[in-house]
């Protein structure tokens, strides 16, 4: 039984869990033709899970980014030039897709940093760009996370389950003027609990030199009814980082 499946009373705490290992979790998923990556901040998603999208990229997979904040405070220099900093982070996280082999667009919503917030007109904005690009899959930060501190980590975790739901359903903002669109499985990074590996083997780490050999895993959690939905888990080089979810359960 998954820890996701006891009454949160009967879990272990979080540092008792193991790490799953080959064998005793669901392992990879088909790399998709298109993939949508969210993340609060520029290199978030390359944190989260940049091992996958390298080696689903060097398979053929269309990499997409939609970054939600501008970036503006991350630095802890005082007297930064916080223009330059957003312009400088905005390079950064494009060469970052690129580096990992993306073929596809990089989206900025430019929310300010530190103030993103699940609000409509920004729903709106994911759920615009999921139905645009029509990702087979997207990959955002888990929201679920306990003792996540960072406000705009919850938000875009957030957004990005909320963005699905309103996605895949044609009567949700039927003013956008876009064709609905399901995708096929969500995978959340840096989950709280993991059921779920996808391997990063070593063609995908000489494909592009920047990643190392790593491994990604998931939990389980229920979203909706009848909606498992399996989380990513990135520990960084040679531990786990991603995961999986059917999407086509009742709305």
């Amino acid at each position: 039984m998954s820890h996701s499946d006891l009454p949160p009373h009967a879990r272990p705490p979080a540092a008792q869990r193991l790490d799953p290992q080959p064998g005793s979790a669901n392992m990879g998923l088909p790399p998709p033709a298109v993939a949508l990556a969210i993340g609060a901040h520029p290199d978030d998603v390359e944190f989260g899970c940049g091992a996958t999208l390298a080696r689903w990229a060097a398979q053929g997979t269309r990499i997409h980014h939609l970054i939600c904040t501008d970036g503006s405070k991350g630095t802890w220099d005082v007297d930064a030039d916080l223009t330059a900093l957003v312009a400088r982070r905005r390079d950064e996280q494009r060469a970052a897709s690129r580096a990992l082999g993306g073929s596809g667009e990089v989206t900025f919503l430019n929310r300010i940093d530190g103030e993103l917030d699940n609000d409509p007109n920004t729903l709106a904005e994911v759920v615009s760009a999921i139905r645009t690009v029509k990702p087979d899959v997207v990959l955002g930060h888990d929201p679920w996370k306990r003792y996540r501190l960072h406000p705009d980590h919850r938000a875009a975790g957030w957004l990005t389950i909320d963005g699905i739901v309103a996605a895949r359903d044609p009567h949700f903002l039927p003013h956008l003027r876009l064709e609905h669109h399901r995708p096929e499985a969500l995978l959340l990074f840096e989950a709280d609990e993991v059921d779920h590996l996808e391997p990063a083997d070593r063609p995908a780490a000489a494909e592009h030199p920047g990643i190392r050999e790593a491994r990604e895993c998931s939990p389980r959690r229920r979203v909706d009814r009848a909606q498992p939905l399996q989380d990513v888990d990135h520990r960084g080089p040679g531990r786990p980082v991603a995961a999986i979810g059917d999407l086509h359960g009742h709305p």
